[in-house]
């Protein structure tokens, strides 16, 4: 025993000895994923936006830029998605953050499914979470279970940006670090906390020689609109020309930067946005308040990756790392539920702690520019999202490439510049096989898009889609009808074909169901909730539209 025990200590020592040496050396490039919420494709300077986003712009104009990126158009399966490199059911959040009985569907990340926190955290690098969790609320499946060494954040969906603010009061912002529930401090801004708690994580993690994994989840711009004044008047009287123009302005910028090819349709208009020379005069002050308020979050945000890249610098690690950006899904269009969202009794005005209003569909038309509809729903406007990526070792500079990459691709993407191996079991359960490809090759300029064998396919809340080489065929809940689309022509899904090119219609369905079968999708209609979250588009009430 005597002898056992010395050689275990001996192993141990030599052990620890190896692995600071091999951290002393390691040359693995750290990882920042940005992920922001309910952000539209066109709302970055970079993609043709209006909004000043001059860190972003620099990240893109250093980097590179895919004209598609996928990903699952609501917040919960997208994240589901992002934080394991599995499609959501696989995952355990086929629906959303609540359980409806059956595993595809339990409502938080199950065991079979490996975080990115647990697989880096294995292969040596320290994990950091700052932000938005929303894939699992009880605490056994909260981040520092899940893999990540800090965390900072919210645990559900959505949150207030102020506490208490100079004309209103809303209910306290509830969050969590480190397993302990924290509130938000009666002086601060959330944005700028998440920002604030990630760069001080840097600071800590810098002591170490590790590399790092950083998964920067801000909530911003999610309603409720709520922001600095000073950020606010920067955008004063930009939105008097209205959505109309607006996005005409968007449209001939993507053109110019090349995000847009001039020879594909762009969505037509949305017959549900009232032309802005028909709005009433008072009306419209509220509608440039609301975008307002929603331009200036955005552009704090750009802000606090300013202040992230600083840091960055001040560490000296700027050049070894690889950043990311991109956005869990369009911009909000549309009501959820069985009739029009009402929103909750505003103590303040627009903007303040207490208010509640929200962007809305005449402006979320315009946040999704070129394409068509919006978040929870499966044509281009709900599932695009922009992505940049920047890493100075790798990336050439000023690229933008088709790209056609999804969420699932990141994970493998992270692994192979990590040298972090999946492991076929973990704890003794069998771990899900990624199915993503890695995005490397798109990214060092091997490819010009993403290769891969097997289409990809979305359902969420009977929505449904399949993406497969230039066709796409997308169906909108309660209609089971597949509609078809030419996307290297027709990104903006202007010209059904269905019904002249059944047989591309009945191979990617056969895709679908083969797919369905094999992820744990059920039928919509046998577990629908009683109370659907995120449920289809509904015609809008117009006085609720204005969040009066």
């Amino acid at each position: 025993m005597k002898i056992y025990v010395s050689a275990l200590l001996a192993l141990m020592g030599s052990s620890g000895v190896h692995a600071q040496k091999h951290q002393a050396n390691d040359s693995r490039p750290n990882i920042i994923l940005i992920m922001v919420d309910d952000l539209g494709y066109s709302d970055i300077g970079a993609y043709g936006s209006e909004i000043q986003t001059p860190n972003l712009d620099q990240l893109a104009a250093e980097g590179i830029r895919f004209r598609e990126f996928y990903n699952n158009s609501i917040c919960a399966p997208t994240r589901a998605s992002l934080i394991t490199g599995q499609y959501p059911h696989k995952a355990g959040v086929g629906y959303f953050n609540v359980n409806l009985g059956l595993p595809a569907y339990q409502g938080y990340l199950n065991k079979e499914s490996l975080t990115f926190g647990e697989v880096l955290r294995n292969a040596g690098y320290s994990t950091l979470l700052s932000g938005k969790w929303h894939v699992g609320n009880d605490s056994l499946a909260w981040p520092n279970q899940r893999g990540f060494d800090r965390f900072y954040g919210f645990i559900n969906g959505a949150s207030n940006y102020f506490d208490i603010g100079k004309y209103g009061q809303a209910p306290p912002v509830e969050l969590v670090e480190n397993n302990k529930r924290i509130h938000l401090p009666p002086d601060k801004y959330l944005t700028d906390e998440i920002a604030d708690h990630a760069i001080t994580f840097l600071d800590e993690q810098s002591k170490t020689s590790k590399p790092f994994f950083l998964y920067l989840a801000f909530n911003a711009p999610h309603w409720p609109l709520q922001a600095h004044e000073a950020d606010i008047s920067k955008y004063k009287g930009r939105y008097n020309i209205g959505w109309d123009s607006l996005r005409k302005e968007r449209i001939k910028r993507q053109i110019e930067f090349g995000i847009t090819d001039p020879k594909q349709s762009v969505a037509g208009r949305d017959s549900e946005v009232a032309p802005w020379e028909n709005v009433p005069y008072d009306e419209k002050q509220l509608w440039q308040t609301k975008m307002e308020i929603y331009a200036a979050m955005v552009d704090r945000v750009d802000q606090n990756i300013g202040k992230l890249r600083e840091k960055l610098k001040a560490l000296r690690k700027d050049q070894n790392t690889l950043i990311i950006f991109i956005s869990d899904n369009g911009a909000q269009g549309g009501y959820s539920g069985a009739s029009p969202r009402r929103p909750q009794r505003n103590s303040g005005p627009a903007g303040t702690a207490g208010s509640y209003v929200y962007q809305d569909q005449p402006w979320a038309y315009v946040s999704n520019t070129p394409h068509a509809s919006y978040k929870n729903n499966m044509h281009e406007g709900g599932i695009s999202a922009p992505f940049i990526a920047w890493f100075p070792k790798q990336i050439k500079a000023n690229r933008i490439v088709k790209g056609t990459g999804h969420l699932i691709d990141l994970a493998p993407t992270f692994y192979e510049l990590a040298k972090a191996a999946y492991p076929a079991t973990n704890a003794g359960v069998n771990t899900n096989p990624l199915p993503g490809k890695s995005l490397v090759p798109a990214l060092t300029g091997k490819t010009e898009q993403v290769e891969r064998a097997e289409p990809i396919c979305w359902e969420r809340a009977g929505n449904r889609a399949v993406r497969k080489g230039k066709w796409k065929i997308v169906s909108s809940y309660p209609s089971y009808a597949w509609e078809l689309y030419d996307l290297e022509k027709d990104r903006g899904e202007t010209s059904n074909l269905a019904a002249s090119r059944t047989d591309i219609v009945n191979e990617l369905s056969a895709d679908y169901f083969r797919w369905a079968e094999k992820t744990g999708v059920v039928d919509y209609e046998k577990i629908k909730p009683a109370t659907p979250v995120g449920a289809p588009v509904q015609r809008p009430n117009r006085q609720a539209a204005l969040g009066l």
